[in-house]
């Protein structure tokens, strides 16, 4: 019977690469940033946890459970560019359904509900992707770019006020307050999103490098006409990748709902690009068959503390000349970093050859 063995060493040394990177990346970072008083304190305006969990870890976790989705996909020789739209729709879709309920609802009915509805949503919009990718033989690019509009689309028509809760609704609390935004008191932080990701890379990780399904998925992004040849259900795979992308997507689009509390109709917009970039960043190949979820984690959290960082700086001072920074620099970086990993990769198979 077929067994492709994934590769071990590589993928170590690129996650070990990458916390290199995030290391020095907040040594700059934090050396850069100037002083800020807080509470008559002076402390560092990087280096804080009310700048580190808020502003880096909390966003860096529904994009990082969303990056993992994608990372299968791509393992698996495809792409998945609806992301983003399948988030928005998740979460617009958990907070139409919560906001029926009566704001001091019990617990034992919303979350399992605010959890079904997501994942139901994302399930639904993966396996169409997938279905058109495997049952027409159509382009991945081509056809979640199609669904990308087309789920947004449906966000927008579905939504007469373009946010939820509408009028003067409100998520019961059980769901928001006391869940997915509870505040640990003595510690300042909000950290069930983190553990959810958390959740989310560990099952990924068994999944990929522990299961017989997730050596499929290595095997037939590997050299797919092989993987068929061996007997494997090629569209099958295909199909779960796509599947299980959708489904990280729309607890993403929960976890976002839960925390803020609201969502709204361009919730997402975007998140694609950052979500690919986190994933190609964490050293999954866009050839297909390599690729692992703590490196499309590790991937998220080095696009977010760019984002952090061209936040905090404000400026960059080169000495001859002074360089003023604002969120739009955020793009051409992350864009840069997609073409400098894609670029490393394909000189990485040449040296391999």
């Amino acid at each position: 019977m077929f067994c492709y063995q994934a590769p071990v060493k590589l993928p170590r040394v690129q996650e070990a690469g990458l916390l290199v990177v995030i290391v020095l990346l907040g040594l700059l970072l934090t050396f850069a940033a100037e002083p800020v008083t807080v509470r008559g304190v002076a402390v560092n305006n990087f280096f804080r946890l009310d700048n580190l969990i808020p502003n880096v870890a909390t966003p860096m976790s529904w994009m990082a459970i969303m990056a993992i989705g994608v990372t299968f996909v791509i393992v698996a020789g495809g792409i998945d560019i609806s992301v983003g739209s399948i988030f928005g729709l998740a979460a617009l879709g958990t907070a139409a359904v919560l906001q029926r309920f009566p704001e001091d609802a019990s617990a034992w009915v919303v979350i399992p509900v605010g959890m079904l509805v997501p994942v139901g949503i994302g399930l639904a919009c993966g396996l169409i992707n997938g279905a058109l990718v495997t049952g027409l033989r159509m382009h991945p690019f081509i056809v979640t770019l199609g669904t990308l509009s087309i789920f947004r689309g449906i966000a927008l028509v579905s939504v007469p006020t373009k946010s939820l809760p509408s009028g003067d609704k409100s998520l019961p609390v059980a769901f928001t307050e006391n869940f997915l935004s509870k505040t640990i008191d003595f510690l300042h932080l909000q950290p069930v999103p983190m553990i959810i990701m958390l959740v989310c890379v560990v099952v990924a990780w068994v999944f990929l490098s522990h299961t017989v399904a997730g050596r499929q998925v290595y095997a037939v992004g590997g050299n797919e006409e092989a993987a068929r040849f061996s007997g494997l259900p090629v569209a099958r795979i295909k199909l779960r990748v796509y599947a299980l992308s959708g489904v990280l997507a729309g607890i993403a689009g929960m976890v976002s709902t839960g925390y803020f509390g609201s969502a709204n109709t361009a919730t997402g917009e975007g998140y694609e690009l950052i979500v690919i970039a986190s994933a190609v960043v964490g050293g999954a190949s866009l050839t297909g068959g390599r690729g692992s979820a703590l490196g499309a984690v590790l991937g998220a959290l080095i696009i977010k503390l760019i984002e952090n960082g061209i936040f905090i700086l404000k400026k960059i001072n080169l000495g001859f000349v002074t360089l003023g920074l604002s969120k739009e620099y955020s793009k051409i970086i992350i864009g840069i970093a997609i073409v400098i990993a894609v670029a490393i990769d394909r000189l990485s198979e040449r040296w391999r050859k």
